[in-house]
């Protein structure tokens, strides 16, 4: 059984900073691109940032230039640091990932619990 563990999250004041881990656990997988949403109280879940197993990322554009996600691949780890936080921020994060099971060679999408992440004065 593969599962995300998230930790991080929390209450923060406006342009303070926050960071978010990721850690995939189990056995026999391996991993391509790992990520993180969010969803705020009455909105759909968006995508905050991507990074694939090469190191290749992808932000939402109201996140580039404040977020920067970064992957430790011997630890099946990503984190995410958050600065400059703005209440718009507000929101769960899920971390994400698209994980291949080596003896059966599928695919699947795998999500993490949510941390709630709140950017309040």
């Amino acid at each position: 059984q593969v599962q995300l563990v998230e930790s991080g999250g929390g209450l923060v004041q406006p342009g303070g900073s926050l960071r978010l881990s990721c850690a995939a656990s189990g056995s026999d997988f391996s991993i391509d691109v790992m990520g993180w949403y969010r969803q705020a109280p009455g909105k759909q879940r968006e995508l905050v940032a991507a990074i694939t197993s090469g190191g290749d990322t992808n932000y939402a554009g109201s996140v580039k230039g404040r977020f920067t996600l970064s992957r430790d691949n011997a630890k099946n780890t990503i984190y995410l640091q958050m600065d400059d936080l703005e209440p718009d921020d507000t929101a769960v994060y899920y971390c994400n990932a698209f994980i291949t099971r080596i003896t059966t060679n599928t695919v699947a999408r795998y999500w993490g619990q949510g941390t709630q992440v709140t950017v309040s004065s």
